[in-house]
């Protein structure tokens, strides 16, 4: 069988590569599970033209084709499904991502064969494949078949970290990754000037907040790889590809505070000789772990503020209605250890006000962070019927129809896209490899 796993083409609102590491995971995990000819595409990462995606489906010829979503690239999903069905009707299609996660009926109107809805995408994926050989239902989990209609499976699966298949750091475009980096003031998560490699630490997060989806896909209950198996891991990447740092891409990094210990002591043995950053809370943060985690080679730590606004912190989980006292402490313990702290803000939260995103921002400047905004998205009033447009504006930079008052709406988008001078320095912390 002749596999495509892509992410097509289209404009994105926010640029992440950990959430494209998904493609490049997915087709590891096929080749590791008897589906030998897998061909992976980013074409999200600017790096295609529609040309490249006709000569791509007609030179190849599939038999099957995955294709990732996410609420960015749901605007070009239909384009894409219109090339591949014109130009390889042949392929049978499934998709899954971030959106058929949370409204797997959306995808029905289109003109595809399967939807992952829930558990891991590399065995919905997997499972997909199965049923196009042998067309047995009931060995299905976590899809959307459609035959003369749509039919729902069983729940599906999360796979433990031992079978997660890490993806080969060769075929994935991370130089373009680094070009997607190169303008901090967008504050994507990057830093600009190096390369980065991602290594998926951890999956699922009991935090659960409203306006995050990972619990949704990955589960509340996390699942992380060892200590060994992570460091073996950079360390081959390392010697496969020039990169410069590693993001530790895990929903909440210091979860498990021992498997960090452990980690920084490893690292710290090596000679701290790969530089590094990671996304966690305030709540699972102390002195002693930001000690060591900067002695083993962090250079940036990320942690979601959302607001110091007092009258929006009823809209956040109890573990981030935390006191101004609990962020300045970690603002201290990072400027002593020379840490970055970058801190997620979420504007136009319910109860707050444009002076209170405003003293949120100007805090955390003041202690020497920076800001990576988004706008507030409740993902709660996705529903299936909605309509492309709809759809996309659930991309966190604009706000969804009739959340916010129409006066402050503007307020808050001149706060979110205008200029922002506090741009980051941390890249002089890191040895560029580029040759």
């Amino acid at each position: 069988m002749n596999v495509l796993v892509i992410w097509p083409p289209h404009i994105p609102s926010y640029f992440n590569a950990g959430h494209h590491l998904a493609v490049f995971q997915v087709g590891a995990y096929l080749r590791e599970n008897d589906i030998k000819k897998v061909k992976c595409v980013d074409a999200g990462a600017l790096n295609y033209t529609w040309k490249d995606i006709g000569d791509l489906l007609i030179q190849e010829k599939f038999d099957a084709i995955a294709i990732m979503n996410d609420f960015d690239a749901v605007d070009d999903f239909e384009r894409f499904i219109k090339y591949a069905n014109k130009l390889n009707p042949e392929a049978k299609i499934v998709t899954f991502g971030r959106l058929s996660k949370q409204i797997p009926g959306f995808f029905k109107n289109y003109n595809i064969d399967g939807i992952v809805e829930s558990g891991d995408y590399e065995i919905g994926v997997k499972l997909f494949l199965n049923y196009l050989v042998n067309k047995d239902v009931e060995e299905l989990h976590g899809l959307l078949i459609k035959k003369s209609s749509w039919h729902y499976t069983k729940p599906g699966l999360f796979i433990e970290p031992e079978e997660w298949v890490l993806p080969k750091v060769e075929e994935i475009p991370y130089n373009d990754y680094k070009n997607m980096y190169l303008n901090d003031a967008n504050k994507f998560c990057g830093i600009p000037y190096r390369k980065e490699l991602v290594v998926n630490v951890a999956r699922g997060c009991p935090v659960g907040c409203e306006y995050c989806d990972v619990h949704v896909m990955q589960g509340r209950k996390e699942r992380r790889l060892s200590v060994q198996r992570t460091i073996q891991y950079i360390k081959e990447s390392f010697e496969k590809v020039d990169f410069d740092y590693v993001s530790m891409y895990a929903p909440t990094f210091t979860l498990n505070k021992k498997w960090v210990l452990n980690f920084c002591e490893e690292l710290t043995e090596m000679g701290s000789i790969y530089p590094w950053k990671c996304v966690t809370t305030t709540f699972h943060l102390n002195e002693e772990l930001i000690k060591a985690m900067s002695e083993s080679g962090c250079v940036r730590i990320s942690i979601g503020v959302e607001t110091l606004d007092k009258k929006a912190k009823d809209s956040l989980p109890k573990i981030k209605q935390e006191s101004e006292d609990n962020f300045n402490n970690v603002a201290n313990w990072c400027d002593k250890y020379g840490i970055e702290l970058n801190c997620f803000v979420i504007l136009g939260l319910p109860g707050e006000t444009i002076e209170g995103a405003q003293y949120t921002i100007n805090k955390i400047h003041e202690r020497k962070g920076r800001v990576r905004p988004t706008i507030y998205t409740p993902y709660n009033l996705l529903n299936e019927n909605m309509s492309v447009e709809e759809v996309s504006s659930f991309n966190r930079q604009l706000f969804v129809d009739n959340v916010i008052d129409p006066e402050d709406e503007l307020s808050i988008y001149e706060e979110f896209f205008g200029k922002d001078n506090h741009l980051t320095e941390v890249y002089k912390k890191i040895e560029s490899k580029e040759r």
